[in-house]
């Protein structure tokens, strides 16, 4: 694949700001300038979205080679796992905007970049499938446990899109992979669009995306670490914030603050990382698709 200097520099941009704009936004249970984890700070998420702008950039490289040079280019400043399921996430949508580079200075069309990444995930092959699971070894995400098939301490025997597909029910990320990023594209992508349409300034947008898709999926990483039930609580506690107004009332905003304290714990097993990780691959398709100087967000074209 031949991509340009320009397309190489505006994905790999608009995948760093993607990740600097999720990380700003003061989301409830999650890392962010006035709140952190014991063993990850503010700075550890700013250091990722640097680290990640070479790998997302390099679109001529195979999907699993680029998931896994973002990973090792993360652990050269970071010594946790802060950005393995955005990498993940990322780096499908970063060689989805390769495949259609915008022309002239005219943002990709949503549509256009859906279908894209319909094709990358097709196309994904066993090595790419070899290389993400190398790059989910090194990162050593917190609560993975094991699974009888495909698990990733061992060597894959199928593509990277079907052992994703397999892991699809307990995994928000694989779930991604498993539709076409229906998340990130029809609620996440959707929220995020309309929030900025109404004059919410990205920090509340941003928010606002995160709880909508939290009080739509509960979050598997809750799940992984603290059980189903309690994902499922904080499914509707999210909802329940929504209801009051989330980031556009006093009540809302008072509500969002007491969830916050509600899912802090010391071990951060009620911290919503995987609603984080699709917030964050949905500002990225939203930026791509010419979110970042459009005050509405972007395009809502369907698919062609």
């Amino acid at each position: 694949m031949r991509l340009s200097a320009r397309g190489r520099v505006d994905i790999a941009a608009a995948a760093q700001l993607a990740c600097l704009l999720e990380a700003f936004a003061p989301k409830p249970g999650n890392v962010s300038p006035g709140a952190g984890f014991g063993d990850t700070s503010y700075l550890d998420f700013l250091a990722s979205a640097a680290a990640i702008g070479r790998s997302l950039g390099s679109a001529s490289h195979p999907l699993g080679e680029t998931i896994l040079m973002a990973v090792r280019d993360t652990r050269r400043w970071v010594d946790v796992n802060t950005n393995l399921g955005i990498v993940l996430l990322l780096a499908p949508l970063a060689r989805a905007a390769a495949l259609v580079p915008p022309p002239d200075d005219a943002p990709i069309e949503l549509g256009q970049l859906r279908t894209s990444l319909a094709t990358v995930l097709a196309e994904s092959t066993l090595e790419d499938a070899r290389a993400a699971y190398e790059a989910i070894r090194l990162a050593s995400p917190g609560g993975l446990g094991s699974v009888d098939s495909q698990d990733v301490a061992s060597e894959p025997t199928v593509t990277l899109a079907t052992a994703m597909r397999l892991a699809a029910d307990r995994d928000g990320v694989a779930y991604e992979y498993a539709t076409d990023f229906r998340a990130t594209f029809e609620v996440g992508g959707v929220a995020l669009r309309a929030a900025r349409r109404a004059g919410l300034d990205w920090n509340d947008a941003v928010v606002e995306t995160y709880l909508t898709l939290l009080a739509a999926y509960p979050d598997t990483h809750i799940a992984r670490r603290a059980g189903h039930a309690r994902a499922a609580e904080v499914t509707r506690a999210a909802g329940a914030v929504l209801d009051v107004g989330g980031v556009r009332s006093d009540a809302g905003r008072a509500a969002i603050a007491q969830l916050h304290a509600d899912l802090s714990d010391p071990h951060n097993l009620s911290n919503p990382g995987t609603t984080a990780d699709i917030t964050t691959a949905a500002i990225f398709v939203t930026l791509l698709t010419g979110g970042w100087h459009s005050r509405h967000g972007g395009s809502d074209a369907a698919p062609r």
